[in-house]
C-alpha cells in the first residue's frame, strides 16, 4: 500500500491532472463558467498527454529496433571480418557449414565453399580432439607452408543432443615464425661427445715407433673424417680421448647412419692383428655445457662398463644404446684388482656386520662369489652373512654341502632377518648383478648405507648408483673369477677351505660351460689358484649334476626346437619348467652343428614367460634381449616378461631378432 501511495505522489502528469480535476470540481460550486473552462483545459491537456505518450512510445520502439538491428549486424560483421581464420563444421563427417574468407584464403580457395569437407581442405585434420573435451588441436597443422595452432569448441543443438548435430568451431592461429624460432633453438642446442679408443694400449703394444705414429695418424684420420661436415669442434685432450662438440641438428643424422665411426675404426689393424675399437659417450639435453659434459662422461663410463665398441647417449632421464655387438675389450692387469681388494678389506674391517646378496634365484656363480667374500671377512676377523631365499634358488646342493661346515652353520639368512640385523654401519656386498630390480631383496639394498658391487654382466640403463665401491668387469667369465682375483690379494691359499674353493670353481665352470665360452687367460689363472687351494674337480662336477626328472624335462624342451634365420635355434615349452632346466636347455642347443644362438622360452606359474639365451657367434644376446627388457652379457642373457602369453612372447622375440639382424 505504501508503495502504491509513493508511486502516486511522485511528480508526473497523472498527479497534475488529478489536482486540476479536484480544483475544477471545487470551482463548480462557486462559478459554473469557470469550472467549464477548467474542464475544457483539462480535457485538452489529457488529449495532448495521450497523443504525446503514444508518440514517445513509438519513438522508443523504433530506437530499440534500430539498436537491435545494429547489434545483429555487428555480430555478423564481426564473424565475417574476424582477423583469424575461422570455420564451423559438422563433427560427424567434417562438412564445412560456414567459414570466413580468411580461412578459405589460407586453404587456397578464392570464394567460400560451404559444401566442402574440412578433411579435404586440410589433409590430416580430425575433430576427435573436440569430442575428447580438448580445446586445442594436439600439434600443429601445416597449410601452404604455414603452421597453424588450432583452438576450438563444440556447439550443441538445444533440440537434438546426438553427435550428428554437434558442430565444431575452430580458430586457426598462424604460429609459423614462433615455431621456426623454437625449432632453431632446439636444433642449435649443444651436444657434447667423448670419444675413447678402447684398446689403445693393446693396439700399440710391441709396435715400432714409426708404426705407432702411422696407427695414431690412421685413427685420427678416421675420427676427423667422421666429424667432418658436422660444423663441430673436435679436440684431443688425452692420448686416447677426444672431445667433440656439435649442434643437436646433426645428431639424428649421425644416429641414422648408425655411428659409422664404429665400423670405420675397425679397419685400423695393428701389426699383431688387433682391430681398433672405439666407444662414444654423448651428453645432450643439459642446461649447460658442463652438464652435457657430465652426461657424456656417464655415457662413456656406461659404454666401457658394457664392454666398449658402442655408443651411449645420455640425457636428463635415460640412456640410449647403439652398437655393442663386438667382443669385450679385455685388458690384462692386476692393478685394479689390487686396488679393489685393499678398498674392500677396509670397508669390511670398518663395518659392524657384512651381508652378501646376489640376484634372485641365486645360482652357483652367485653363491660361489658370496663364499669368497665370507672367506675374506673371516681372514679379517669378521663374519659375513649370505642373504638367500632358502626355497627359491638354483644351488640347493651347494648350500646343503656348505651348511655342514662349522664356518657356515649359521651363514645363510633370509632377507627379512638381514633387514632386522642391519644398522647404519652395516656393509652390503652385491654380487653377480648390478641392477637394483634384480637383487634378492630391494628393501635390504635401500636399508644399507654402504654398498659394494662386484659383477661381470654388462651394465644396463638401470644400475646400482652411489656404491661405495664398484668392481665391474664385463669381459670376465664370471663373478667368481673376479672374487678369486681379490682373494689372491688378501688371503693365503691355506686360509681357503676346500669347500669354498670348490664352490668358487663351480661358479666359474658353470658360467664358462666347462671353459668353452668367455674364457680368457685370467679365467685359467683363477681356476689354477683354486685348484692349488684344494678344489676337487670331481666334487665340482657333482655340484653341476642334475637329477633324472630335470634331465628328462630338458630333453623334452629340446624336442620342440626349430631353426630361425638359419642359425638361431628356438625352443618353446608349453608348460612351466624350472629355471635351471630352461638355462641348461639353452646350453645344450649350442651343441647342435650350425647353431650359433640358442633361445628357450618357458611360461611361468604367474602368467609370464622366461627367456634364456646363449650365443657362440657374432650375435650379442644381451643387446638382443635388452629389447625385451632383459640383460646379461654377450654370450649368456635372460629376460622375464610379465602378463603375456607364450605365443605373444614368441612373436615379440621374432620381432626383436628381425630388428637386431636388419639394423
Amino acid at each position: 500500500m505504501n508503495k502504491k501511495l509513493q508511486k502516486f505522489v511522485e511528480p508526473s502528469m497523472r498527479l497534475y491532472l488529478t489536482f486540476l480535476i479536484i480544483f475544477a470540481v471545487v470551482t463548480l460550486f462557486f462559478d459554473e463558467r469557470l469550472a467549464a473552462a477548467e474542464g475544457i483545459v483539462i480535457l485538452l491537456l489529457l488529449v495532448y498527454y495521450i497523443v504525446n505518450s503514444r508518440r514517445r512510445r513509438r519513438e522508443l520502439i523504433e530506437y530499440i529496433e534500430s539498436v537491435t538491428y545494429n547489434m545483429e549486424s555487428a555480430k555478423t560483421d564481426t564473424l565475417m571480418n574476424f582477423p583469424l581464420p575461422m570455420v564451423v563444421f559438422k563433427l560427424d563427417d567434417h562438412q564445412v557449414i560456414w567459414g570466413n574468407q580468411v580461412f578459405f584464403n589460407i586453404c587456397g580457395r578464392v570464394s567460400p565453399s560451404f559444401e566442402a569437407y574440412l578433411t579435404d581442405l586440410v589433409p590430416g585434420f580430425s575433430g576427435k580432439w573436440l569430442l575428447e573435451g580438448k580445446n586445442q588441436y594436439p600439434g600443429l597443422l601445416e597449410i601452404g607452408g604455414r603452421k597453424y595452432q588450432v583452438h576450438g569448441n563444440i556447439i550443441r543443438s538445444a533440440d537434438d543432443e546426438s553427435v550428428h548435430n554437434f558442430m565444431g568451431v575452430t580458430y586457426w592461429l598462424d604460429v609459423t615464425e614462433f615455431d621456426n624460432i623454437k625449432q632453431e633453438y632446439a636444433n642449435s642446442r649443444p651436444v657434447v661427445g667423448i670419444i675413447v679408443l678402447d684398446n689403445y694400449d693393446e693396439l700399440l703394444k710391441n709396435a715400432s715407433e714409426r708404426k705407432r705414429i702411422e696407427l695414431r695418424g690412421e685413427l685420427e684420420d678416421k675420427i676427423a673424417q667422421w666429424s667432418d661436415g658436422k660444423q663441430g669442434l673436435l679436440r684431443r685432450y688425452d692420448r686416447d680421448r677426444y672431445l667433440f662438440i656439435f649442434e643437436e641438428r646433426h645428431l639424428q643424422g649421425i644416429i641414422d647412419k648408425k655411428f659409422e665411426l664404429l665400423d670405420s675404426v675397425r679397419e685400423v689393424v695393428s701389426p699383431s692383428g688387433i682391430h681398433a675399437t672405439v666407444s662414444i659417450g654423448i651428453g645432450r639435453d643439459g642446461s649447460s655445457f658442463e652438464e652435457n659434459f657430465h652426461f657424456a662422461s656417464l655415457g662413456i663410463e656406461m659404454a666401457l662398463s658394457r664392454g666398449g665398441d658402442q655408443v651411449v647417449i645420455k640425457n636428463r632421464h635415460t640412456f640410449e644404446f647403439f652398437g655393442g655387438r663386438g667382443m669385450e675389450v679385455e685388458t690384462r692387469t692386476k692393478v685394479k684388482s689390487r686396488v679393489v681388494a685393499n678398498a674392500l678389506s677396509e670397508l669390511i674391517s670398518d663395518a659392524s656386520q657384512t651381508f652378501v646378496m646376489g640376484h634372485r634365484y641365486a645360482d652357483l656363480d652367485t653363491i660361489g662369489a658370496a663364499v669368497g667374500i665370507c672367506c675374506i671377512a673371516r681372514k679379517l676377523g669378521k663374519t659375513a652373512k649370505i642373504v638367500i631365499d632358502p626355497e627359491y634358488n638354483a644351488c640347493n646342493a651347494l648350500v646343503s654341502k656348505l651348511v655342514r661346515e662349522k664356518e657356515y652353520e649359521n651363514a645363510f639368512i633370509s632377507a627379512q632377518d638381514a633387514i632386522l640385523m642391519a644398522d647404519s654401519s652395516s656393509l652390503l656386498v652385491v654380487v653377480d648383478t648390478n641392477r637394483p630390480e634384480q637383487v634378492e631383496d630391494q628393501n635390504l639394498l635401500m636399508t644399507c648405507n654402504r654398498v659394494v658391487v662386484i659383477d661381470h654382466h654388462r651394465r644396463a640403463a638401470s644400475y646400482i648408483q652411489n656404491a661405495a665401491l664398484t668392481f665391474h668387469e664385463p669381459y670376465a667369465s664370471s663373478v667368481c673369477e673376479l672374487v678369486t682375483e681379490i682373494l689372491q690379494e688378501l688371503v693365503d691359499q691355506a686360509d681357503i677351505l676346500r669347500c669354498e674353493a670348490e664352490a668358487i670353481l663351480a661358479g666359474i665352470v658353470m658360467d664358462t660351460k666347462n671353459f668353452t665360452i668367455r674364457t680368457g687367460e685370467r679365467t685359467f689363472d683363477a681356476a689354477a689358484f683354486l685348484r692349488r687351494a684344494g678344489a676337487d674337480t670331481a666334487q665340482v662336477k657333482k655340484l653341476l649334476q642334475n637329477d633324472l626328472e630335470h634331465t628328462v624335462a630338458r630333453y623334452k624342451i629340446l624336442q620342440q626346437t626349430r631353426l630361425y634365420r638359419d642359425s638361431i635355434a628356438i625352443a618353446v615349452s608349453e608348460t612351466p619348467q624350472d629355471r635351471v632346466v630352461t638355462a641348461q636347455a639353452a646350453d645344450e642347443l649350442l651343441n647342435i652343428s650350425g647353431v650359433e644362438v640358442s633361445i628357450v622360452l618357458c611360461p611361468t606359474e604367474d602368467g609370464g614367460v622366461i627367456i634364456s639365451a646363449r650365443s657362440i657367434g657374432d650375435i650379442n644376446v644381451q643387446v638382443l634381449l635388452e629389447k625385451l627388457g632383459g640383460g646379461g652379457n654377450r654370450s649368456a642373457a635372460g629376460a622375464q616378461l610379465k602378463d603375456i602369453s607364450i605365443r605373444d612372447a614368441v612373436n615379440r622375440l621374432f620381432a626383436a631378432i628381425d630388428n637386431y639382424l636388419d639394423e
